[in-house]
């Protein structure tokens, strides 16, 4: 896989550049995707599958042309320009799904993950096939472990240990268990996020690729739904993304959590994003691509 890092100028800063502390300071109405607001990831962590070029949306839909998922909720549904559309599969890591890995050490249920396999490979299909832009994220650390802030430690002592030599060490970077499933892995051309928290924006420069890549909507699966997804979906809307989580392509250890964090996303006319199965989602998609195709 080949890096990214140094192939596009890096975009904003920290999280601000305290402009909005000051209390004098006009604040002019946005007009486009912010362009600050990123982290001080430069993109390193950013590598494209088998070092292609990235699969662009752009490249397979019109601008003019334009998915509608009707059954979204809230209503009246999601509205997204296809060519502007991106597909992000959060952590379908082989530590956090199969028996006997990291998750299932804590004493999870990992069989509780299981049905959001088959939506998501699902959805991965039909992105693929219509020519989608595909970003996948692995929650993980660098092998000194210098990414890895102490607040983290203290919650999870397993990081950088080895739990079961067959997956070597515990959400480090390259290492057996931290890979993705086999049903969901990355191919040529899609772009693999490598994040040291829960969020896939911090310290990834992920803001600065989309910003590149003329992404403006994301659809979202993974796992687990209250914690890195809805986390990734929280820093997405707050960069000006539009955002919809496919509720069956995502999952948790807790039921109850999970549909909690779906009510929150649609409540309030959407502010955090849409909801929809992915049935209705790729429903959608193979409309909007029959369209372009003239079927």
């Amino acid at each position: 896989m080949a890096s990214l890092a140094g192939k596009r100028s890096r975009v904003g800063g920290d999280d601000g550049d305290g402009s909005d502390n000051d209390d004098e300071a006009a604040s002019p109405a946005p007009t486009a995707m912010p362009r600050n607001g990123d982290d001080p990831g430069d993109g390193s962590n950013i590598v494209v599958e088998a070092g292609a070029a990235p699969r662009l949306s752009s490249a397979a839909f019109a601008l003019a042309d334009t998915m509608t998922v009707s059954d979204a909720l809230p209503a009246p549904g999601f509205v997204a320009p296809a060519a502007k559309l991106a597909l992000v599969m959060i952590d379908f890591q082989r530590d956090f799904l199969e028996e006997g890995g990291f998750a299932s050490s804590l004493g999870n249920d990992v069989a509780l993950l299981q049905p959001s396999l088959a939506p998501a490979k699902a959805m991965l299909a039909a992105a693929r096939a219509a020519g989608l832009t595909v970003i996948h994220t692995i929650e993980c650390h660098a092998p000194d472990l210098s990414d890895l802030p102490p607040s983290k430690v203290v919650r999870c002592t397993a990081v950088g240990q080895i739990k079961d030599p067959a997956r070597g060490r515990v959400l480090v970077r390259g290492e057996p268990g931290n890979a993705i499933v086999a049903e969901l892995t990355p191919v040529a051309g899609e772009l693999v996020v490598h994040k040291p928290g829960k969020g896939a924006f911090w310290a990834t420069g992920l803001h600065a690729q989309l910003l590149a890549l003329e992404i403006t909507h994301l659809l979202f699966a993974g796992v687990t739904t209250e914690v890195c997804v809805q986390t990734t979906m929280r820093e997405a809307n707050d960069r000006g993304y539009e955002c919809l989580l496919v509720t069956d392509a995502t999952g948790s250890y807790f039921p109850e959590f999970k549909a909690a964090t779906i009510e929150m996303v649609k409540a309030q006319g959407g502010i955090i994003g849409w909801v929809a199965d992915s049935e209705a989602v790729i429903s959608a998609l193979a409309a909007c691509k029959s369209t372009l195709l003239g079927e």
